[in-house]
């Protein structure tokens, strides 16, 4: 008789399964897999969004971790876990240091750690700045295309900031057919500005490309204004500037002060995430003591729960949400391992028996 206690199928600690298995994947090889796929990249963050909106993810807060002795930098943790297709959990680790850019280097660093689903363990470390770059100019892409349906489509755009997320954002609309009569540019480096230039000529981007001295004549002078700076509290204060209603990408979260938010229609990716760590939508909400303000999120739009009005300035302020990250790094993960790349940590994962 076999006994309740320990049936015969019951396995034995002291022989584990196969090892599971640990990869690394490098930013060129990131880069490879995502090269030129800009428009199959904005479908599948739209598809993560609906997931998000329907509750097959987990999405807690982001954890920033602040330095005393050095108040502009941080780095932020960005668990999540995201069902349908990818099925995966994991963590952005991302550092944001503004000084680095002095010294020549990129102001952000990252990387991304793959879970699988069933057993928890880490299956892959992904270099991960040009993964959160890419969620986040496909994000904003897909925000251009959504809040532009009931208005004439946006034909001059302006960028205010003109690093790495600028010139991802410029790359995925034109990846995604958007093409611009002009293109303005505004940005407190001139070496920022140069460099911009520089990529915009040799992408072939379309339309008269104009520098602009102030933030006034870049904003009445666009339909379509992409914030991408790395300001820490408002520096665009007057509603006025906006007196046309042009549809706003806030990618960088802190451009705006609380009247212009307020005078406009608002749609964030995720509310609570939003308004948090002073964005501007955080204070508005601080100012007016309620959420009024807010018309709902991209979700929203996507499944005709909101319709964005074509006669009011709409801005789009995305907080950033880890389960994009793990839905372009899982693209990415099978991707390397479909081409048969995947650098394989050999013995990773090394005592794996309970009982020694």
């Amino acid at each position: 008789m076999t006994s309740l206690l320990a049936p015969a199928t019951q396995p034995d600690p002291s022989h584990p399964g196969p090892a599971p298995t640990f990869a690394v994947i490098s930013g060129a090889q990131v880069q490879e897999a995502l090269r030129g796929r800009e428009k199959q990249l904005v479908e599948l963050v739209e598809a993560t969004y609906r997931l998000h909106g329907a509750g097959d993810s987990v999405n807690p807060p982001s954890y920033f971790l602040r330095f005393p002795d050095r108040p502009t930098s941080r780095i932020i943790a960005l668990p999540a876990s995201i069902g349908g297709p990818a099925h995966v959990d994991g963590l952005k680790w991302i550092s944001s240091f503004p000084a680095n850019v002095a010294a020549g280097l990129p102001r952000a660093s990252a990387v991304l750690i793959l879970n699988d689903h069933d057993t928890g363990y880490p299956f892959a470390c992904l270099e991960s700045s040009i993964i959160s770059a890419t969620r986040t100019a496909a994000s904003a892409a897909l925000a251009a295309d959504w809040l532009s349906r009931n208005r004439p489509r946006p034909t001059r755009i302006g960028f205010f900031g003109t690093g790495l997320i600028a010139r991802y954002i410029h790359t995925f609309l034109a990846g995604t057919g958007w093409t611009f009569d002009t293109v303005g540019v505004h940005d407190v480096s001139a070496d920022s500005t140069a460099g911009f230039q520089g990529y915009l000529k040799q992408a072939g981007a379309t339309g008269k490309v104009t520098v602009h001295d102030s933030a006034e004549e870049l904003i009445r002078s666009s339909d379509l204004v992409v914030f991408a700076t790395i300001a820490g509290t408002p520096h665009v204060t007057d509603p006025a500037h906006f007196a046309h209603h042009p549809l706003v990408l806030h990618v960088s979260l802190r451009d705006l002060a609380p009247q212009i938010v307020l005078a406009s229609a608002n749609i964030v990716d995720d509310v609570e995430h939003c308004l948090k760590a002073d964005t501007s939508p955080h204070l508005a909400e601080q100012l007016t003591g309620n959420r009024d303000f807010l018309d709902g999120t991209l979700d929203d739009v996507m499944t005709g729960r909101v319709t964005p009005p074509d006669d009011r300035t709409v801005i789009f302020s995305p907080f950033g949400l880890g389960v994009l990250d793990l839905a372009v790094g899982k693209y990415v993960y099978d991707e390397v391992a479909r081409a048969g790349h995947l650098h394989v940590i050999d013995d990773f994962f090394h005592d794996l028996r309970r009982y020694g």
